[in-house]
């Protein structure tokens, strides 16, 4: 399949879906003209998009379905009931159906649609804005393996592709897609330790982002655990291991866990909740 033949339809123009199209058309992945965006009502958010980005926009359901061989669902979870509803009559089996969704499975999306249409979810996180997203990837019963690919290939626009099983999509939400969360979360508190030792914040956060993007780097690129590379800098008595000890005595990776189960069992909450 060559995604550059494709026709690909966004049902949501919110900021997943524009970082998607971003990176499809800056890396051209899709050429602009291919593409075409709807939303619910919000007009304004259309044109916008048509503007910023030179794709089409229409308010008509009928002919985006119709006129597009890759469906990407990207509106909120909460409306997947009525929006499959409102296009299913448009939807033959050889189109593919793309879901942004968080909480919804593949087979929960089959039922809705009725059809035999190659169903793939994926979870992409917030970094998608910069093309530094880390995309998981999991296909429903029809979908086969050239299908994945080509998901695949147009989901490495905002950033790496992982395919896994769906069972796994709870734990790799905690792992991936609400993870950006919670290193922000730890940099704020960076942030608090900057203005109390009454450090510049200009000269600040660039070395914060600096080493997180190095650290991240060592992680890419070598065959060393986590372990092992922490270790290589923490000196017997030295600053790094007074600082270890003080985030043990705190229970840091205790609560680093048991965060992550948390986000896991909410996640398998959601999908229960919005597949009644």
């Amino acid at each position: 399949m060559n995604l550059r033949e494709k026709r690909i339809a966004f049902l949501g123009a919110g900021s997943m879906a524009e970082a998607i199209i971003a990176g499809m058309t800056a890396k051209q992945i899709v050429s602009a003209d291919r593409i075409i965006a709807t939303n619910h009502s919000n007009k304004e958010r259309l044109t916008e998009l048509e503007n910023k980005y030179g794709i089409r926009t229409s308010q008509s359901k009928k002919d985006v379905v119709s006129q597009s061989d890759i469906i990407i669902l990207a509106m909120k979870p909460k409306d997947i009931q009525p929006a499959i509803t409102e296009i299913k009559q448009y939807l033959s089996e050889s189109k593919i159906v793309v879901s942004l969704l968080a909480g919804i499975s593949t087979r929960y999306m089959e039922q809705l649609i009725g059809l035999r249409n190659a169903v793939v979810r994926v979870m992409p996180n917030t970094s998608a804005m910069i093309g530094q997203s880390a995309t998981t990837i999991t296909a429903g019963r029809y979908a086969t393996i050239s299908t994945v690919g080509l998901i695949k290939q147009l989901m490495t626009s905002i950033g790496t592709t992982t395919l896994i099983e769906e069972e796994q999509m709870d734990a790799y939400t905690a792992l991936a897609g609400s993870a950006p969360a919670f290193y922000y979360y730890m940099v704020e508190a960076m942030e608090k330790f900057v203005e109390e030792q009454g450090l510049h914040k200009e000269t600040a956060m660039p070395l914060m982002a600096q080493t997180i993007k190095g650290v991240a780097e060592m992680l890419a690129t070598t065959s060393e655990a986590p372990a092992t590379l922490r270790k290589k800098i923490t000196s017997p008595g030295g600053t790094t291991e007074a600082g270890l000890k003080t985030l043990a005595q705190h229970e840091f990776q205790q609560a680093v866990i048991a965060c992550l189960e948390q986000t896991t069992k909410r996640s398998k909450e959601l999908r229960e909740m919005f597949e009644k």
